[in-house]
């Protein structure tokens, strides 16, 4: 990676250096690339970088073995204005006086191992576009000085942490975001009223795998730009608000692991990509029209969602771009057989616990396919050898049948069944 960085030669020409005064070095940019360790960097950053006074950028991005503590010397830069040390093994306390860097336009600090709480401090950070402080393991509460960031900052990413209390009730004033992102915390309470504000111009609220409560406010069926809406994992109850219909534009919509009840509101949605409406109190008796219809859909989570319907009389209108199906515990019957067939990516399939009743030797998926659970339902059959190049397999309690194929799975994933022999399951008796 800095392989280029040679004593006596131009440090301009160095690879992840920019200069832009002339010889001044302006900007430091050095990435890895996660699944390639040897392109890393390790040890500690060099206080020397001080010396770079006419920095304004600072990118050290995927360097999993760049430790130490925050960098003080950034203190001494008057210049700097992006701050990106991501997903690095950085650790230790974010100063308390973080907001002397007044001239910060974006700090991000995310996927490290920050402790300790979120400085007060940083809501003297006026000139922020973007905090993102997410995948580290900061505790406390968020602290009520983010109010003052009113003027410019679009992202607040501080998800993946320890943080806990109330969601603060700020954001009537935060009317530039675009981007919030609160989820795997510890948060109780409600949805903070002021998040209203925010109709015009918020595309994503991920509030996911907190303790949140309540009912989910009306006031989120307002959000006409809402790409990206993800509650799932909360304790949220009663009914999904009427005024979802409204929210024409969303894309992937996450209310999965709730207390919520019917009935469910008609979607006027004119394409949803992602749909997780798993483990609720819903009894959908069908998947839903306006999914069925979506042209680009690709993940459809609908397990335990009250489905009694026969599968073979679902005829999505595009299955081309399907990724993942999940309709565990329902009461389905027929055959998923023409479902798969028309699918040409689908990597995961999930129907276990219903009444599908079809060969599993008609079953012909594609190669993508790496997750296939048949389980607890009244597929017959042989298992076919094509199985063997499924990632995870499970067709226990079915009335399978015949020799497993030569097989890599455990005896639990045929389980059950009626008469299937041979490893790992007991030899076939001749």
């Amino acid at each position: 990676m800095l392989s280029s960085w040679k004593k006596g030669t131009d440090c301009c020409k160095w690879n992840g250096v920019t200069c832009l005064s002339g010889d001044r070095v302006t900007s430091l940019a050095l990435a890895g690339r996660p699944n390639n360790l040897t392109t890393t960097l390790s040890g500690t950053i060099s206080p020397s970088l001080s010396k770079l006074q006419h920095l304004d950028g600072i990118y050290f991005q995927d360097l999993k073995f760049l430790s130490g503590p925050f960098p003080n010397f950034i203190f001494s830069l008057p210049k700097l204005l992006f701050v990106y040390i991501e997903n690095n093994n950085l650790s230790g306390s974010i100063p308390a006086n973080i907001g002397k860097l007044i001239q910060l336009e974006a700090l991000s600090l995310e996927g490290n191992r920050f402790t300790g709480t979120i400085p007060s401090s940083i809501g003297d950070l006026t000139r922020l576009t973007q905090l993102k402080l997410g995948g580290n393991l900061l505790t406390g509460t968020v602290p009520l000085s983010i109010r003052r960031l009113v003027r410019n900052l679009t992202l607040l990413h501080l998800e993946r942490n320890r943080l806990s209390g109330a969601i603060p009730d700020f954001f009537s004033g935060l009317s530039e975001l675009r981007s919030i992102k609160l989820s795997y915390n510890k948060f109780t309470g409600k949805i903070p009223v002021s998040i209203a504000a925010l109709t015009p111009k918020l595309g994503y609220l991920e509030l996911a795998h907190n303790s949140l409560t309540g009912q989910i406010p009306d006031f989120l069926g307002k959000f006409h730009t809402l790409d990206t809406l993800n509650l799932s994992w909360n304790n949220f109850s009663g009914t999904v608000p009427k005024t979802f219909a409204n929210l024409t534009k969303i894309f992937n919509l996450d209310l999965s692991h709730n207390k919520l009840v019917d009935p469910f509101p008609e979607m006027r949605v004119k394409g949803i990509e992602s749909l997780d409406l798993s483990y609720n109190n819903f009894h959908l008796v069908s998947i839903p029209q306006w999914v069925t219809t979506s042209p680009i859909i690709y993940s459809l989570k609908l397990a335990k969602c009250g489905i009694k319907m026969k599968l073979d009389d679902w005829k999505p209108t595009e299955t081309y771009f399907y990724d993942y199906i999940d309709l565990s515990e329902n009461e389905i019957t027929g055959s998923p057989v023409k479902l798969l067939n028309r699918t040409d990516y689908l990597v995961g399939f999930y129907a276990s616990g219903n009444k599908l009743k079809f060969n599993l030797e008609s079953l012909k998926f594609t190669k993508t396919l790496k997750y296939l659970d048949l389980s607890h339902n009244l597929v017959f059959g042989k298992v076919p050898k094509l199985f063997s190049g499924l990632t995870e397999l499970n067709v226990s309690y079915n009335h399978l049948c015949g020799q497993l194929p030569s097989t890599k799975f455990s005896a639990r994933a045929f389980a059950g069944n009626d008469c299937l022999c041979g490893s790992p399951l007991p030899k076939c008796k001749a």
